[in-house]
């Protein structure tokens, strides 16, 4: 499951993915919001994710198509986590990733939100 998160700088995007992600949660909740946010031109993304239990063949399809879309317009993305494992994904592949990567444990979760929100158009809370 997917859902935006509210009372975000402006010019920020984020979500809390947790459970098992599914096509639907990228089309109906993710997309949308990317839509907004790359019409000003900029993406500034954060994803928390406290727990995970995979995903469908769909979501990871979505998720690639969601990575590509609008590639110039990804300007920072802040992954919010204590998984381990997406720790050292993000340090092996993030250099793959558009724009800025930066992955943050849980318990500084406002400090990635700042950091997503630096340098952006009309960033303030």
């Amino acid at each position: 499951m997917i859902r935006e998160l509210g009372d975000l700088p402006a010019g920020v995007i984020g979500f809390e993915a947790s459970g098992t992600l599914r096509a639907e949660d990228y089309r109906d909740v993710v997309v949308p919001a990317l839509v907004r946010a790359s019409a000003s031109g900029e993406v500034r993304f954060v994803i928390i994710i406290p727990e995970f239990h995979g995903m469908s063949g769909g979501a990871l399809w979505e998720d690639l198509k969601v990575g590509i879309d609008n590639l110039r317009a990804w300007k920072r993305i802040a992954l919010v986590t204590d998984i381990e494992w997406m720790k050292h994904v993000t340090r092996l592949f993030g250099w793959m990733t558009p724009g800025e990567l930066r992955q943050f444990p849980l318990m500084r979760r406002d400090e990635a939100i700042a950091w997503a929100a630096s340098g952006a158009p009309n960033s303030h809370r």
